[in-house]
């Protein structure tokens, strides 16, 4: 008897519960009904910038400047260094990491905690709490062989995730005090960080899909290059073969060894990095016959920076100097390393760009000493930009002029 009465109460408190439930859920005006769980399904869009580099490298936007590189640009790029290097310019990215940090109430609060994800595509839907959240994307990195440069740190801080390269076996020559060897240098990347995203329970910026019978909300990331593209290249004018080939090895020094994803501003620990470059012989540039050297080179930029928020006016504060040097062989077997000065070719294309150094060899010795580098000889720019003197006596094999 007792057993049944229980029932019947458990019944009609089930009744009176539902009868409740339906009045809140009626009650509302919004139409379709909102089912106002303790998540919902926001959907985030990664849309990219523009990649081609007549866009990314109009410096007439920022500065005024107006710059066309292919004009400058007299190494070309063929399938044989497409085959070696990749490609030119930027490539478009299909896969991305995705970290959200959830704040709870406080918008730009600290981070004490991380759901990380990778997404195909540019679509990612997941359930988040209600509150606030902050957003970090970057694309997955892909290699021609596979083998990777770019590190990542997500550990000595939930506040950013850092980017970075290690060491390569090359030798630094130049502007690298902190370092003996010259640095690999990173992959494409890209990110994106939008911070105090707000899930509230009125589902503001929220709208129905018909077709997936939901509400959904778009976030749209626009990811941004944090890596920037320089393209060297050495005109040797008068060479008559005295130059033959180059052992492929050059580095750009003062370079920043990492970024931060979240801003993008590079850091302030100054490297050289190495890249390769390729000798093209009896290439026509505007009117005369010449040989090229030249190559790619990606870097995480300027020190201290994030040049793409630099604005029209602004004076970039770069305290290190840029050095260019190329290992070239001549024609009696001997090499020698070439140092040129390109802090004003740096920090004029803070974005990236064409780098061009010229020399005559009407001016330069043949070395003649066995056994290694026959001379290193410091180039330096003058005034105009585009003229180079030399003074160039080989003292034991090595020269170096200021």
């Amino acid at each position: 008897m007792i057993r049944m009465m229980l029932n019947t109460m458990r019944r009609k408190r089930m009744a009176l519960w539902l009868a409740a439930l339906v009045v809140m859920i009626t009650g509302c005006e919004r139409n379709p009904d909102l089912h106002l769980w303790d998540w919902e399904t926001p959907e985030l869009e990664i849309p990219m910038v523009e990649l081609e580099l007549d866009v990314y490298w109009d410096y007439q936007t920022q500065l005024g400047i107006n710059y066309d590189w292919r004009a400058e640009w007299y190494y070309g790029w063929d399938e044989e260094d497409q085959r070696i290097f990749g490609e030119l310019g930027y490539t478009e990215p299909t896969k991305f990491n995705l970290r959200r940090y959830y704040t709870v109430e406080t918008p730009y609060a600290p981070h004490d905690r991380v759901l990380a994800a990778q997404i195909d595509g540019r679509i990612f839907r997941a359930p988040f709490e209600w509150g606030y959240w902050d957003i970090l994307a970057w694309n997955d990195v892909h290699t021609l062989d596979g083998v990777q440069s770019l590190i990542f740190d997500e550990q000595t801080s939930l506040d950013y995730v850092t980017a970075y390269t290690n060491p390569s076996m090359n030798m630094s020559r130049y502007h690298a005090p902190r370092y003996n060897n010259s640095f690999y240098e990173p992959e494409p990347l890209f990110a994106a960080y939008e911070q105090a995203f707000e899930i509230n329970r009125n589902l503001e910026g929220f709208v129905w899909d018909e077709e997936r019978n939901m509400w959904v909300r778009k976030l749209h990331m626009t990811l941004e290059p944090i890596t920037y593209i320089y393209l060297p290249q050495v005109i040797i004018h008068h060479n008559n073969g005295r130059i033959s080939a180059v052992t492929g090895t050059a580095n750009l020094s003062g370079m920043a060894r990492s970024t931060i994803l979240n801003t993008g501003i590079a850091g302030n620990d100054a490297i050289a990095v190495y890249f390769n470059m390729r000798m093209k012989k009896d290439m026509l540039m505007e009117t005369e016959r010449v040989d090229i050297v030249g190559g790619r080179l990606m870097t995480f930029g300027i020190c201290g920076h994030n040049v793409n928020r630099v604005s029209r006016g602004q004076e970039l504060k770069d305290v290190n100097r840029h050095y260019l040097d190329v290992t070239m062989q001549f024609n009696n077997g001997m090499d020698s390393t070439f140092v040129f000065d390109v802090t004003d070719q740096v920090r004029k294309r803070y974005k990236g760009g064409v780098i061009t150094v010229e020399l005559d060899m009407d001016t330069i010795p043949t070395p003649n000493r066995t056994g290694g580098t026959g001379f290193n000889a410091v180039v330096k720019e003058t005034e105009d930009g585009g003229t180079y003197e030399f003074d160039l006596t080989p003292d034991n094999g090595h020269r170096r002029l200021d």
